[in-house]
């Protein structure tokens, strides 16, 4: 069985109590990190998991919530004692903002700086991101003002499904990714048009088959019954996403 732990589960615009939509799973023998808004190195330590460990880190686009922290993150890499370099999987334009941000520091100088391997991800539906002997990733296109894909992670030991929006409107390709999964990450920023309301979320979750709908990239303020009702209304499974929470799938 693999672990979601949700790192962040704000918006752009937050609040003290929740800091950028970053979502680290855990497999058997992975530890894969989607997007780097934040010090993602700190979160993944509240989790009680070590950054240097990670298998691999995926941006689903290139908007600053998403891959602003990747210079950072890199550092505490370093500082931490990795030195292979970190896989890191996105559509070619999130690639291209990663390392933009990363190449405005200069790390020549730093002895055994670990360095990063870009692997590009296609723009199509189940496109191939990442697999292991017990993880398989693959990602969709979603409707966001920038390109931007969603994600479906594959427990291969124990079966389960865990999929996620990233950042878009109702989309029917996200909704074919998250067919049949037992948890939906699904945002409810509330913003249309290149976000989705809380009640498309679950609309995605119950044309998908989901079993539980997770609602994340929350705006700042975001209390129950700030929306999660109308999403109750279409689809009974439904948790508000906040910092630090765990789910199985």
């Amino acid at each position: 069985m693999a672990t979601l732990h949700l790192l962040g589960t704000g918006a752009a615009a937050t609040d003290g109590r929740r800091t950028t939509t970053m979502l680290a799973v855990e497999g058997m023998h992975d530890l894969v990190l989607v997007d780097c808004g934040g010090d993602a190195a700190q979160r993944l330590c509240a989790h009680d998991l070590d950054p240097t460990a990670l298998s691999a880190l995926i941006v689903t686009h290139e908007h600053a919530d998403h891959v602003g922290g990747f210079p950072l993150l890199m550092e505490r890499l370093w500082l931490a004692g990795r030195r292979e370099p970190l896989e890191v999987y996105g559509i070619e334009p999130a690639l291209a903002q990663v390392g933009r941000v990363h190449d405005a520091f200069d790390v020549s100088a730093w002895p055994d700086y670990p360095g990063v391997r870009f692997h590009p991800i296609a723009m199509t539906e189940a496109a191939p991101v990442f697999a292991s002997d017990t993880l398989r990733v693959v990602a969709s296109p979603g409707d966001h003002s920038v390109p931007c894909v969603g994600l479906r992670f594959e427990d291969l030991l124990g079966g389960g499904v865990l999929a996620y929006s990233s950042d878009t409107a109702y989309a029917a390709a996200i909704m074919r990714l998250a067919r049949g999964a037992d948890v939906l990450v699904h945002e409810a920023t509330d913003t249309p048009p290149f976000h989705s309301r809380p009640e498309e979320a679950a609309r995605v979750a119950i044309e998908a088959g989901a079993g539980a709908l997770v609602l994340v990239h929350l705006p700042p303020g975001f209390e129950a019954g700030d929306g999660d009702e109308r999403a109750r209304a279409v689809f009974a499974g439904v948790t508000i996403g906040c910092d630090g929470a765990r789910f199985e799938f």
